[in-house]
């Protein structure tokens, strides 16, 4: 499973209205930005930044987190939205990657289905 270029957040711009919204949510791992969208899908963008390590792992913890929206995408709702990493990430397996942005995307109402776990 890939996200698709339309899925994603590219341009500076575009980061930038999702920052100026000022509608963010955390926990210990991840921040999240979001913006309500006028869209059919979800958008997102990824930063991590360079005191995570070097360039090998920041790429390591941008798949991870590709891979996690993927399989959580018929769960999220049609906004855009920033993940931002936190220090302590890139020592973290898949599933531990999974368990937190899930948890921190149910604090913003992002992903939304019938479990409540």
């Amino acid at each position: 499973m890939a996200i698709k270029k339309t899925y994603r957040v590219k341009r500076s711009k575009d980061f930038d209205q999702i920052f100026s919204a000022k509608h963010s949510f955390a926990n210990k791992r991840f921040v999240i930005y979001k913006l309500d969208a006028s869209q059919p899908h979800f958008r997102v963008g990824f930063s991590v930044s360079k005191k995570l390590g070097h360039a090998v792992q920041r790429n390591r913890v941008k798949r991870l987190l590709r891979h996690a929206i993927a399989e959580f995408a018929p769960f999220l709702t049609d906004e855009d939205f920033v993940v931002i990493a936190r220090s302590g990430v890139e020592n973290l397996s898949f599933d531990e990657v999974k368990k937190n942005l899930k948890h921190v995307l149910k604090l913003s109402k992002i992903y939304v289905d019938g479990e409540n776990d």
